[in-house]
């Protein structure tokens, strides 16, 4: 009973050594945050620093692209500055043109108040130096214009420094980190053009920056470029598809049954009489209000391939009709079948013929890949317009029609090669010309050498095939 003590007591010792524990635990608390706090009086959590959007469209920040840079920091009540410099991340730089150092007052800051200041720029900082101390306890705002950030972006953390009157320096390194996008090296080019005279004043005529301004296209080359391949794509899927369609329809419209015939030909007569635009919005908004829904790229391509699967078509029909009837009576002659001689006899001069229209046939089908942008395809067009909305400049669609010709050129080139060297050789004549010396070196007159012997030389029109020696 002697040991027995009162709960009343033990409650009271409970008490006391919680409240000293407690008591302990605020002083340990108190002690941190005394020496964890800056020495600074700086509110940082209202100093701010931005960069001037200067992307084309959007509200992105690009490097190696002019911009500005705006920092704003309050002091405490008794801070009093002398000067402020910013200093920007390795591989940036900046000048001290048109730089300001502005005290901001008033309820709302929309005093404003430019400071007297010496700029001045050394490496990566550029720093403000006040002619006298400026008002302690301000609010102030310092703008950096023609700042270049790293072409390669990223997050670029930038630092403060303020002098204070009283010599010391104060650092304010918790400035808000800027967000900047990366640029190729097609922009860096457009923006070192922009610095050239010669540009400036090829830009200072309205014209030559409306449809021809070197530093849109510089940067649109690559842009465009994509939507190049793309078109090549559809046409290199296209294309092939459409031959064996072609071929296919040719057949069925030379066929005896009434029934191939008329399948051929309503289908023929339907996709040539009708626009190909017509025919890209039916597939293109049709089909998916039937239930029927397919990606934007082979349903270009099925449309590519089925327009011009109904040319090649009558171009293949004229080509085997523009074959003698004699080669098909040899073919039968030598105990072949109508599909033997097709495959063997017809076919190889068929296609040797229409390689050139079928070259044209390509070209045609390459260009009419531009329409595809009425319908959000990405080609060549859309690419450009997308372009064009974000600047306001034709430049791109110039640079797109380079794209086209780069394509059409040439092949018109090896077109007109081929069309010559058939005229040459077969001509639709079957006759070759050449010129040659007697031995007394005068010129004597054009032979004519026939090269079938079922088809008369146009040179010499009083000779029959029935005259012609036998070989």
């Amino acid at each position: 009973m002697q040991n027995f003590i009162p709960s009343a007591k033990l409650n009271d010792k409970t008490s006391t050594a919680s409240k000293l524990f407690l008591a302990a635990v605020v002083c340990l608390l108190a002690a941190f945050l005394a020496f964890a706090t800056p020495t600074q009086a700086f509110a940082l959590e209202t100093a701010k620093c931005t960069a001037q959007p200067n992307a084309e469209s959007g509200n992105d920040i690009m490097g190696a692209t002019e911009t500005r840079i705006t920092w704003e920091v309050q002091l405490a009540e008794n801070e009093t500055p002398t000067s402020f410099s910013l200093t920007l991340p390795e591989g940036s730089s900046c000048t001290t043109d048109h730089a300001k150092l502005t005290m901001l007052t008033g309820a709302d800051l929309m005093t404003r108040n430019d400071l007297d200041a010496t700029w001045s720029v050394d490496g990566q900082t550029i720093t403000a130096e006040l002619s006298e101390p400026a008002t302690a306890g301000a609010y102030y705002r310092v703008t950096v214009y023609d700042v270049f950030f790293p072409a390669n972006g990223g997050s670029m953390s930038l630092v403060g420094h303020i002098g204070l009157s009283d010599g010391t320096v104060a650092e304010v390194s918790d400035i808000p980190a800027i967000e900047v996008v990366g640029v190729t090296i097609f922009e860096q080019i457009s923006q070192s053009l922009k610095q050239q005279d010669w540009v400036q004043a090829w830009n200072s005529n309205k014209f030559c920056k409306l449809f021809l301004d070197p530093t849109i296209m510089v940067t649109s080359f690559p842009v465009v470029f994509w939507g190049f391949l793309q078109a090549l794509a559809i046409v290199a899927c296209a294309f092939p598809l459409a031959i064996p369609v072609g071929f296919i329809l040719a057949l069925m419209r030379m066929s005896k049954f009434a029934i191939l015939r008329g399948i051929a030909s309503t289908y023929v007569n339907v996709v040539r009489g009708t626009p190909l635009f017509l025919q890209i919005y039916i597939a293109f908004f049709g089909l998916p209000l039937a239930g029927i829904v397919i990606p934007s790229f082979p349903l270009g391509v099925m449309v590519m391939f089925f327009n011009s699967g109904a040319y090649l078509c009558e171009i293949f029909r004229a080509g085997i009709q523009s074959i003698s009837k004699g080669q098909f009576e040899a073919a039968r002659s030598l105990g072949m079948n109508g599909a033997q001689t097709m495959l063997f006899v017809i076919v190889p001069q068929t296609v040797r013929r229409v390689i050139p229209t079928m070259t044209s046939e390509f070209i045609l089908l390459y260009k009419d890949t531009s329409l595809l942008a009425a319908v959000g395809v990405m080609e060549v067009v859309m690419y450009a317009k997308t372009i064009v909305a974000a600047t306001g400049s034709i430049t791109p669609y110039i640079v797109a029609a380079v794209f086209y010709l780069i394509i059409t050129l040439p092949l018109a080139k090896v077109v007109g090669i081929l069309e010559t060297h058939l005229d040459d050789t077969d001509g639709g004549s079957g006759k070759k010309k050449r010129k040659s010396k007697d031995t007394r070196g005068a010129k004597s007159h054009s032979t004519v050498i026939p090269e079938r012997l079922d088809q008369p030389a146009q040179g010499n029109k009083g000779i029959t095939p029935e005259q012609q020696p036998s070989l």
